[in-house]
């Protein structure tokens, strides 16, 4: 196995820096959207067979350095109890989204094998196929919560915050009981055969650090405490967090991603040295010239300086309309400008 993502996740030596892309399967690929023609989003992450062949077709065809599992962060709440679907144009819609107390007592604990069993066959099934590591995920709490509680997508997580205010106990409650999730699905994920975990916290930029250290960490934290003394690396990632960096460094990953706010340097000033570091380039600088798009890789690889621990991605996510050839420039562009230094 080329095994220079899990050497960076333990800031290891590596032969050149690893690249691997958020969503990098999925909407920006031709083969994906063939398949979206035939199948809805929910089929194609509940059917083993199709969503290993989605997790594979940019490890085909890009020169990637590891492989994040497809599906969906939303998946385990189903069976919580917590119904949804994807609406067109959309996102996610909630059939009946918490909105109090007592709408707490009926999210239930889960079994992931029984439950979520069609997400460990797809893992199965992709080991013996995969010459990469494979990354497996879950959605934070805080992240879990306020698609819950917002019934879908938010502008301004209103109702999240107003609930976290009004109702701390049940906030608590409702996340504790997420975070046991999140982590009993990760441990049942590495027991399936991932290599490394990230834990998404898509929306957690919304808190200051104040809020954060009270409604959201203590949560987090106990999700990388399900994992810890399991040998397989961690990644935690959140969007909008540069005021959080410090603070997400002490929840338990051996990585912290930074979305591109935040220089790559400084960032790893925030998190400390004794973390990986994943990032940072902005999504949208793929739609742009090349000119820019390697300026901006330049960059980055100047910023991180030659340390052991940086694994080159996105700040946030492929954006739908990239170029997979813009994709595959990034990722030769990496290796080459980090081998030639002997990293």
């Amino acid at each position: 196995m080329n095994d220079r993502f899990l050497r960076a996740c333990r800031r290891q030596p590596v032969d050149a820096t690893p690249v691997w892309f958020m969503r990098q399967a999925g909407r920006y690929m031709p083969e994906y959207r063939a398949l979206r023609q035939q199948y809805s989003l929910l089929e194609l992450c509940r059917t083993p067979d199709l969503a290993a062949q989605v997790t594979l077709q940019p490890v085909d065809a890009i020169e990637v350095d590891a492989a994040i599992l497809f599906s969906d962060l939303l998946l385990p709440l189903e069976p919580m109890g917590l119904r949804f679907d994807f609406v067109k144009g959309e996102g996610p819609a909630f059939d009946d989204p918490i909105r109090s107390a007592a709408d707490v007592d009926r999210v239930r604990p889960i079994d992931p094998e029984a439950a979520l069993g069609y997400v460990l066959d797809t893992i199965r099934q992709l080991k013996p196929r995969l010459e990469v590591p494979l990354i497996g995920f879950v959605g934070a709490p805080f992240t879990l919560a306020s698609y819950a509680i917002e019934g879908g997508p938010s502008k301004d997580f209103a109702r999240t915050k107003a609930m976290m205010y009004a109702e701390p106990e049940a906030w608590h409650t409702l996340c504790g009981r997420l975070a046991d999730m999140a982590g009993t699905y990760l441990r049942a994920q590495i027991a399936a055969g991932v290599d490394a975990v990230q834990v998404f916290d898509s929306w957690v930029g919304q808190l200051g650090p104040a809020d954060y250290r009270e409604f959201a960490l203590p949560h987090t934290r106990r999700v990388f405490e399900h994992i810890a003394g399991l040998g397989v690396p961690s990644i935690h990632f959140g969007v909008g967090t540069a005021m959080l960096l410090e603070d997400m460094a002490t929840a338990g990953s051996d990585v912290v991603g930074a979305d591109w706010r935040t220089p790559l340097d400084r960032a790893w000033q925030l998190i400390g040295p004794d973390k990986g570091i994943q990032g940072n380039l902005d999504p949208t600088l793929l739609l742009g010239p090349w000119s820019r798009v390697r300026a901006s890789v330049e960059d980055i690889v100047n910023r991180a300086g030659g340390r052991p621990g940086h694994i080159f991605n996105l700040g946030h996510g492929v954006l739908p309309m990239t170029s997979p050839e813009v994709i595959q420039r990034v990722a030769r562009l990496v290796h080459s400008l980090t081998s030639a230094k002997g990293r």
